[in-house]
């Protein structure tokens, strides 16, 4: 087994039991909710920030325990940076799980997310680990709507 692939299970076992940034935030600036109607994953991100800076991201829901995993790591990810630089991590993490970008490619931007890329071979999973993402840039679009992975 690769390092790669022992350092994704390691990670999506450890976040998936021991969710970081887990619990709501009542006074959010932003906040949106998730669906994933094919394994029942449902999630709120909500978001606090101050000049353009996450100050504050958490979570909340049920889940599998990729989709745990993907939030809890989002959260880390995320915080402290600015949302542009939320939106970019965003995109770089959608590409790497739709194989358009190598694990190589994106290491630098984005660390430990990169052991998601394992999920790509797994194309209903890949549903899973985007769920609080999607959520998190709908948050941010100020959407309103639920966010589907449908």
């Amino acid at each position: 087994m690769s390092e790669l692939r022992e350092l994704y299970q390691e990670l999506i076992l450890d976040h998936g039991k021991n969710p970081r940034n887990f619990g709501a935030v009542e006074d959010a600036d932003y906040r949106a909710d998730g669906h994933n109607p094919l394994c029942g994953d449902r999630i709120t991100v909500y978001v606090k920030a101050h000049e353009g800076i996450v100050d504050e991201i958490r979570f909340d829901g049920a889940g599998c325990a990729i989709s745990t995993a993907s939030a809890s790591m989002m959260t880390q990810a995320l915080k402290g940076k600015t949302v542009d630089e939320c939106k970019a991590i965003f995109e770089t993490f959608h590409q790497l799980l739709t194989a358009e970008r190598e694990p190589e490619e994106v290491a630098e931007t984005l660390g430990k997310l990169q052991v998601f890329s394992g999920v790509r071979e797994f194309p209903i999973r890949v549903k899973c680990a985007t769920l609080a993402w999607h959520t998190f840039r709908a948050a941010l679009d100020r959407e309103g709507e639920a966010v589907t992975t449908e």
